[in-house]
Order: C-alpha cells, then sequence, then structure tokens
C-alpha cells in the first residue's frame, strides 16, 4: 500500500513542475525605466540606444494584449496549484484512513487508484494548457519583437544612425543618445496600423 502512494506522490511532484513554468511576458510588464522626452534629437552618424524592456512594457501592444495575457496565464498556474492541493489532500487523508484501520486495504487500492486516474488525467490537461500558454506567450514576443526592430528600421531609415543598441547592454551613455521614445512612438503607430489592417 505504500508504494500506491508513493506512486501518486510522484505523480503529484509531476504536476508541480508544470504549474512552475513562468510567463515570458511578466519581464517585460516589471520593466521600471521610465522614458523620457528627449529635447534634442542625436544627430545623424550617432551611436544611439534604446531601452527595450520599457518599450515593450509601455507599448499599446503590451497593455491591450500583453497584460491580458499575462493575467490569463496566473489564473491557470493558481488553477493548477489549487488542483495540486486538492489532490494532495485527498491523498494525505486517504492515507491517514488507511492507517487508522478506518478502511480495508482492498477499499485504500480502490481509492488509490481512483486518485491515480485523476491525477494522470489533470497532469495530461494541464501539459496540453501549459503548451497552449507557451504558444500564445511565443507568438506574442515574436509580435513584439517584430514591431519593436520595424520601428527602429524606419526610425533609422530617416536619422541614419551608426547603430542603434539595447540600453540593458550600457554600462553608461548620455541621455541625449536615447531613442527610447521615439521608438515606443513609433511601435504604436505600427500596432495601429496592423490592426487597422487586420479589420480589413
Amino acid at each position: 500500500m505504500k508504494k500506491l502512494f508513493l506512486s501518486a506522490l510522484i505523480i503529484a511532484a509531476a504536476m508541480t513542475s508544470c504549474a512552475n513554468k513562468d510567463a515570458k511576458t511578466t519581464e517585460a510588464a516589471e520593466a521600471e525605466t521610465a522614458i523620457t522626452e528627449n529635447t534634442v534629437a542625436p544627430a545623424a552618424g550617432e551611436i544611439v540606444y534604446v531601452h527595450v524592456e520599457a518599450v515593450l512594457a509601455q507599448s499599446d501592444l503590451f497593455k491591450q494584449e500583453g497584460e491580458p495575457l499575462q493575467e490569463k496565464t496566473k489564473k491557470t498556474q493558481e488553477s493548477w496549484a489549487q488542483k495540486e492541493r486538492n489532490l494532495q489532500a485527498e491523498m494525505a487523508k486517504l492515507q491517514e484512513k488507511y492507517q487508522k484501520g478506518l478502511i480495508t486495504t482492498n477499499d485504500a487500492q480502490m481509492q488509490q487508484e481512483k486518485l491515480q486516474k485523476r491525477a494522470a488525467s489533470y497532469q495530461s490537461t494541464s501539459q496540453k494548457e501549459a503548451q497552449k500558454l507557451d504558444e500564445e506567450n511565443y507568438v506574442f514576443t515574436n509580435r513584439a519583437q517584430d514591431l519593436i526592430a520595424r520601428a527602429i528600421k524606419e526610425i533609422n531609415s530617416e536619422k541614419h544612425y551608426k547603430m542603434v543598441v539595447n540600453a540593458a547592454s550600457l554600462l553608461e551613455a548620455e541621455p541625449s543618445l536615447d531613442i527610447t521614445n521615439d521608438v515606443l512612438k513609433k511601435v504604436n503607430e505600427l500596432y495601429a496600423s496592423d490592426k487597422a489592417a487586420e479589420k480589413k
């Protein structure tokens, strides 16, 4: 009987790994870099930088699609955790009943098998949900990266900067070389344009 309970706990532990997946959009939401308006635009030929995380976190794309996806991911993970706690509580209760001699070995084994089947079914369902969420987060991330890349390319085609770098890689730089606000505006323009094109 102890072996049966051990195998059920192993299944429960496997379910925990599904619930520990974090949404990648969380990093973007936690970006705290403030976007400031530059009074002097960098000259052509300069090396400029962009706070990419701040652009993503403050973009219309993130506000309209990223935040709801983040909330959906959080609620799903909380649901997984609650189901797991419930199943573990049932397993513990069954073990306690058996140890107190309140149920027969045969009844305990039958109930144990039912719990194992529920655990396997739950694990399968949670894995499918996790794959779907991973795919949604992957698509969102790719869309965000595409918008940012297109925005930078358009800005640079007009401004002709020598190089545009991610501020995350910088140790120190002149604030006047920060084009984050321009990139954010362009990302929002492109996002609005893409949405309008999708409606046609």
